[in-house]
């Protein structure tokens, strides 16, 4: 019985990069030699054991064989006879396929090393073309090195787009399709996500609101980067830099300006109305891909009011008060932090942008502010009952935001 350090921990330290991701497999036993060794199994489709005292998750070494279409069609042999190259041959990426012994000798078959000095993404074998997941999981670990240089090998790429071209992604469900869009999200360039989900076919397939969006003029002299597509990856990436792997902040990101796909052919390159007409598509998006209801919850709320953020200083202050209670911020002041961090990677992700400041910001957390100093106990001592505290109160707060807004500079 053998143990290794495999995949993404490996991998991380040839990086240079602190890693959590660690996982470890077992050659050479079987699960009763593991059960008696005091491992707690938790393994479903293959036998995969927690360690006694430290509660990481130990694999047996595994082989996989495609029984049916899509990712779960897989039989699974985790015999003892399995060895370490087998296991690390059924891995997506070379850059995965990594092991470590316990002395901290590199154990890799297929290359991987080389490709991380390379920057190379590259499946490790045909078998690749047997697991559409792996579509998405490349186009995430992109995401997450496209910083460090790192592109998909034109072989992988090949393979991608005739995995696609065959209907694999037809048969992802939707739960695979968010968790893998979700870690994408919270990475440093999301951007990349799209991009390769767009360049292999499967963007279309799995983000139809999204792929719309390319090839939609908007105004230059607020856009200058024209394409409403190139902008939407632009805002993702903005709202990675200003809430790092913050996935909420990244959907709402994305899904901001999907009413611009729906705009009649006459209005283009105006865009009226666009926050409107973006409710519906982030509604079906987010329903269909069963987002958490926050999310879906909040996307909605940036579609449709992130307009109004950008004209803060226009708006009277009745209206700016109203746009703190239709985010329910009053209470949920949370909301307000991620409709704000959401309106100002609108703002910023655009040509010639990105080092601008947002000052709208400011105004509205200190209109919040305001609105809820005013306490309801004020007009109750006044002998006040029922609906006349909250209207007076509302009166107030809008006074105060008035106040705030007249002297703000």
């Amino acid at each position: 019985m053998r143990i290794y350090r495999v995949g993404g921990a490996v991998r991380d330290k040839l990086l240079g990069r602190a890693s959590s991701d660690v996982d470890f497999v077992v050659v050479g036993a079987t699960p009763e030699q593991m059960l008696g060794k005091g491992y707690r199994p938790v393994g479903k489709d293959f036998p995969v054991f927690l360690h006694p005292q430290t509660q990481q998750e130990y694999a047996l070494a595994r082989t996989e064989r495609k029984t049916a279409p899509g990712y779960r069609g897989f039989a699974f042999n985790a015999d003892a006879s399995v060895t370490l190259e087998d296991d690390l041959a059924r891995r997506d990426l070379t850059i995965n396929a990594l092991a470590e012994d316990d002395h901290g000798n590199l154990v890799d078959p297929f290359g991987g090393a080389r490709d991380i000095q390379a920057r190379v993404l590259r499946h490790v074998s045909s078998a690749f073309a047997e697991d559409p997941v792996r579509i998405l999981r490349v186009a995430r670990f992109l995401a997450r090195f496209a910083a460090d240089g790192f592109t998909i090998a034109e072989e992988t790429k090949t393979l991608m787009r005739e995995m696609v071209a065959a209907g694999e992604v037809d048969h992802l469900v939707p739960e695979r399709v968010w968790a893998e869009t979700r870690k994408a999200l919270g990475e440093s360039t999301p951007s990349a996500f799209l991009r390769t989900l767009r360049e292999c076919g499967a963007l279309e397939i799995l983000f139809p609101e999204i792929d719309a969006l390319y090839g939609v003029p908007q105004r230059t002299e607020y856009h200058p980067e024209v394409d409403t597509g190139i902008h939407n990856e632009m805002v993702i990436d903005m709202a990675a830099r200003l809430a790092p792997g913050d996935d909420l902040i990244g959907f709402c990101a994305m899904t901001h300006d999907l009413g611009k796909a729906l705009t009649p052919a006459h209005e283009l390159p105006k865009h009226i109305m666009h926050e409107e007409r973006g409710v519906a598509p982030v509604r079906v998006l987010a329903e269909r891909l069963r987002v958490p209801n926050e999310h879906a919850e909040m996307a909605v709320l940036c579609c449709r009011l992130h307009l109004l953020a950008h004209r803060a200083f226009e708006l009277r202050a009745e209206t700016l008060f109203g746009l703190i209670e239709k985010l329910d911020a009053m209470r949920k002041p949370q909301r307000l932090a991620q409709f704000i961090t959401v309106c100002e990677a609108d703002q910023r992700g655009r040509l010639g942008m990105t080092e601008s400041t947002y000052p709208q910001a400011g105004l509205l957390r200190a209109a919040h502010a305001a609105a809820v100093d005013i306490k309801a106990t004020a007009f109750v001592a006044a002998g006040m009952q029922g609906p006349a505290i909250a209207e007076a109160q509302r009166k107030a707060r809008i006074r105060a935001v008035a106040a705030i807004k007249d002297a703000f500079p």
